[in-house]
């Protein structure tokens, strides 16, 4: 449940540093507070060689999913895997901040959103005189995307997201979850799940030139049959919960909370994508809802800093 009716910005600045997982390039990222109706941007830090550059994150940001999200523009990436900094915003109720970044990619610190969620405690949330603003799901929005199916729904209690996935692997397995996602939950069941990754995969990873920061410092390697992480599981079902995380990252991709039901069997980046891009293109499947207001608005001809719907969508079964 959205209990607050406001928007909602940080205290202060906070800043942590690490290394990112696929281009194993170190970088600082840097939360600053920001005025109500901005929304959540990122601002990749000038160079000798690059202007600064600016991106608001919305759905029309991303230019790429294959094992993360990355946000760019038609100028080039701006910066990729920025899923789980985006998970531990949306997942604690930020609204407007201003994420910036020295690097091509987000610091993986342990590989969870934990790492964030600490950072924003250290200075706290503050309320800030706007009301909040919302993105009601009105009708069902399903994608299919090989195996795997996405599904958008009207649910009138907030935001909940229910996770199946269905690995090969005997320590996977098939697993699943469903929550509503706000801040007590997140913090409890999902903000310490960790990223994870087949021990087959990493040389192919590497020669493609993804995974070169991992480790088991921020990663859980698995074979078929066994973690190889010395200190094992944070939960007994890690992998469905950070496939939650990962979704609630790549939803918040929408530009404002959501209030809905996000479904997903066998997910990922490319799929959670696809469903919030088929809500997003279907002006008739979600509105604008402003919890203050007595009569909400509909449609995007009101919509903040220009939120309005893609002029695509993804294949829609």
């Amino acid at each position: 449940m959205i209990k607050s009716a406001k928007q909602t910005t940080l205290r202060d600045h906070v800043a942590v540093f690490g290394v990112g997982v696929h281009s194993g390039l170190s970088a600082t990222l840097t939360l600053h507070p920001a005025d109500a109706n901005s929304g959540i941007t990122f601002l990749r830090t000038a160079t000798v060689d690059r202007p600064e550059r600016e991106i608001r994150a919305d759905v029309r940001a991303v230019t790429a999913t294959e094992f993360a999200t990355v946000l760019g523009d038609s100028s080039g990436p701006l910066c990729s895997t920025a899923e789980h900094v985006l998970a531990a915003l949306r997942g604690l109720g930020v609204d407007n901040v201003l994420v910036e970044i020295d690097g091509s990619e987000v610091p993986i610190m342990d590989g969870s959103a934990q790492p964030f969620v600490e950072a924003i405690d250290q200075v706290g949330i503050t309320t800030l005189n706007a009301p909040r603003r919302c993105i009601e799901v009105l009708k069902p929005v399903r994608v299919v995307k090989g195996d795997g199916v996405g599904e958008l729904l009207p649910y009138a209690n907030g935001f909940r997201v229910e996770a199946e996935i269905d690995f090969s692997s005997d320590i996977i397995g098939r697993q699943s979850l469903a929550l509503d996602i706000e801040p007590n939950t997140f913090r409890r069941e999902l903000a310490k799940a960790r990223t994870f990754g087949f021990m087959r995969d990493v040389a192919k990873l590497w020669s493609s030139g993804y995974a070169l920061g991992a480790s088991f410092e921020n990663t859980l390697v698995v074979t078929d049959d066994r973690v190889l992480n010395p200190a094992g599981l944070r939960y007994p079902d890690e992998f469905v919960r950070h496939k939650v995380l990962d979704a609630i990252g790549d939803l918040a991709l929408a530009g404002a909370p959501l209030i809905g039901l996000y479904r997903s069997v066998r997910g990922g980046h490319r799929l959670n994508y696809a469903a919030l891009s088929a809500l997003m293109a279907d002006p008739t499947a979600w509105r604008l809802v402003d919890l203050q207001a007595p009569r909400r608005s509909r449609g995007h001809a009101e919509a903040p800093n220009g939120l309005v719907a893609p002029a695509y969508g993804p294949e829609v079964s």
